[in-house]
């Protein structure tokens, strides 16, 4: 049998490396990025051209490079920072692989123009899939001028699985932003298409978020400072307010690299509990600078996943260092025992209750019990049911009246009633056990029950209006008939660079919908005109979960596009609550619903309604 491994050839050992590098035109950004700021460089310039696939193109005023190691920087493995096995537990440098210019010359066209200042003459380099085709002497300002052309032109198959042009800048937005906050005393500048996109000037972290992300976030940042033995976090987080419902605004800095950490990120969203809804992401730049002895970041080609020493004990850090900023600058409630003086001596302080509210306080139930010595754990059980009895008396269910329908008045309080009479039939295809008997039952706020001939249904009622708002608008949309609303006073909508991205590629799509939304200025949209029926303020959280899902969409789901939209529009008209607190209404809810072409599912698939049969009732009780 012939022998059958054999060793690849560099070429092919390069392109594999290349794949595991350099994925899209935003890889080589960040690879380029790096290198300028780890040459020691003030000024960084970045060029792009068809979102990166033709052109990108680096210029820093760095230290710049000899001949020698401009030609060695293009080898595999080659690097400066590293030269034995504890250099890399102890690395502080973005770049240290030694992979990042041999995976880009491998898929590219690369040209390299370089100096350093004490250099005459400076090194011009053209490479073609690692192959060195030319290097000459060239004029050249110090620093690197470095040019990564046609990528995947060698690889046709890696270049046909790019994304679209939109989809590829809004990466390599991702990844300017993330080396320019990291490094906000450096100056940056970025060109898309002969436009320039960015210009930052040295400065502060304040300042550069604010330049980077838009000017709405100057007045919700809350600075973060803890210094500790093991770990030292400065930056900034968000007021619950800024809070959104898209995800991208969360920064993890650890000694300068971006990563990404979803257990640290937890630490930090804990932290807001209670202070911003449920589905809302809070927006952070943190930096965290730890012992690189304590920390791997050699764990991903990307760098961006890392390996803690502790997990537990950087989050503990991480989420009182959030709670202590959030308490410190009176956004989240904290327990101070200490009370102005003057503030002591106020009336309100010094007698809060009056002699009648005293004695009445004293012959109630918790304050005998609680008072008498050796009470408060030995209540009587006969007294503990008496109390339960009496809960049972208020909260009971108002007695029926004389019809067997309608309830008694209850001293005119309407919210007493949790039974209420359907004043229609219930149009399911099933015929109800008794004409005129049919009731209609509010159960928490949040379900319908019903009996039908073979049992009882359950609906869910914010579902239920999601399928109804889904139905209709998406008739409207067939139809190309969909009112808008003008808004009195027009509203601003600002967003981060690559979201606005987002936004630009939709709104066709939203004005079919009933949106009136202009762009206005760079990376903010004045919004004119919203929906009919839509409340007022609501339109910035479907905006938001247009933008979130819009980032997440996957390749194949493109055409499936406007029923996303439609049900995230469907979502928000939903929640009129009011509507369904009259029996009217809940009746209209019910017809509307089962007039719909699929009442039984709402737009995210999940379930309307259920059956009980009378048989699993009766299972129930045995």
């Amino acid at each position: 049998m012939p022998d059958v491994i054999q060793l690849l050839s560099d070429h092919i050992a390069n392109q594999i490396a290349a794949g595991e590098v350099i994925q899209r035109p935003a890889s080589a950004v960040k690879e380029l990025l790096e290198n300028a700021v780890d040459a020691g460089a003030t000024e960084i310039q970045l060029v792009i051209k068809d979102a990166g696939k033709e052109l990108v193109q680096v210029i820093d005023n760095g230290k710049g490079m000899s001949p020698t190691d401009a030609r060695m920087s293009f080898e595999r493995h080659a690097t400066s920072k590293i030269k034995s096995i504890e250099d890399l537990f102890t690395i502080r440098t973005m770049g240290f692989r030694g992979e990042a210019l041999a995976s880009i010359a491998a898929v590219t066209q690369v040209e390299m123009k370089t100096r350093q200042a004490a250099s005459e003459a400076g090194s011009r380099i053209v490479v073609e899939g690692t192959e060195v085709k030319l290097q000459e002497p060239c004029a050249v300002n110090p620093g690197t001028n470095i040019s990564v052309k046609n990528l995947f032109y060698n690889v046709p198959a890696r270049r046909h699985f790019l994304k679209s042009a939109t989809t590829e800048l809004r990466h390599i937005l991702d990844e300017f932003t993330r080396v320019a906050l990291a490094n906000p005393g450096l100056g940056f500048r970025m060109w898309n298409n002969g436009t320039e996109q960015f210009h930052l000037e040295p400065g502060n972290l304040k300042s550069r978020i604010v330049g980077l992300l838009g000017n709405a976030y100057e007045k919700n940042l809350v600075p973060v400072e803890e210094n500790t033995d093991v770990v030292n976090i400065h930056g900034f987080i968000g007021k619950p307010e800024s809070a959104t419902r898209t995800r991208g605004m969360q920064f993890f800095f650890i000694n300068g690299r971006f990563i990404r950490n979803a257990y640290l990120n937890h630490a930090v969203t804990q932290a807001y509990d209670s202070l911003i809804e449920k589905e809302s992401y809070p927006f952070y730049v943190l930096f965290l600078e730890i012992d690189p002895k304590r920390v791997d970041v050699n764990v991903h080609p990307t760098k961006q996943e890392v390996k803690f020493e502790d997990d537990r004990m950087m989050y503990a850090y991480l989420n009182a260092a959030v709670k202590h900023a959030l308490a410190r600058y009176n956004i989240a409630p904290s327990l101070d025992f200490t009370l102005n003086p003057e503030i002591q001596q106020l009336p309100s302080v010094q007698l809060p209750y009056t002699d009648r509210q005293k004695e009445e306080t004293q012959k109630g139930y918790l304050y005998n019990t609680f008072t008498d010595k050796n009470q408060a754990h030995f209540i009587e059980r006969k007294d503990s049911l008496k109390r339960w009895k009496d809960l049972y008396e208020i909260a009971k269910t108002p007695t029926t009246g004389r019809d067997g329908l309608h309830p008694s008045p209850n001293n005119g309080d309407e919210n007493n009633a949790t039974t209420i009479p359907s004043q229609g039939t219930l149009n399911t295809g099933a015929e109800t056990e008794g004409k005129g008997s049919n009731n209609i039952m509010l159960i928490h706020g949040t379900m319908l029950a019903t009996t039908v001939k073979s049992g009882v249904m359950l609906i869910h009622i914010r579902r239920a209006q999601e399928r109804i708002w889904y139905e209709r608008l998406l008739e409207e949309w067939n139809s190309q008939n969909t009112p808008s609303q003008q808004v009195l006073f027009p509203t601003s909508y600002e967003l981060s660079p690559p979201d606005a991205l987002l936004l630009n590629e939709v709104l066709a799509d939203l004005a079919r919908i009933g949106f009136d939304i202009n762009p206005f200025g760079q990376n903010t949209f004045v919004v004119q005109g919203i929906p009919a029926g839509l409340p007022s303020g609501e339109e910035k959280y479907v905006l938001d979960e247009v933008v979130e899902h819009l980032k997440h969409e996957a390749p194949d789901t493109a055409n499936k596009r406007t029923e996303q939209i439609l049900a995230h529009m469907a979502r928000r008209l939903s929640r009129n609550k009011h509507a369904i607190m009259q029996p009217e209404g809940q009746q209209a809810l019910i017809d509307e619903l089962f007039a719909c072409s699929q009442p039984e599912y709402a737009p995210d698939g999940k379930k309307v309604f259920v059956m009980l049969k009378k048989e699993e009732l009766e299972d129930m009780l045995g």
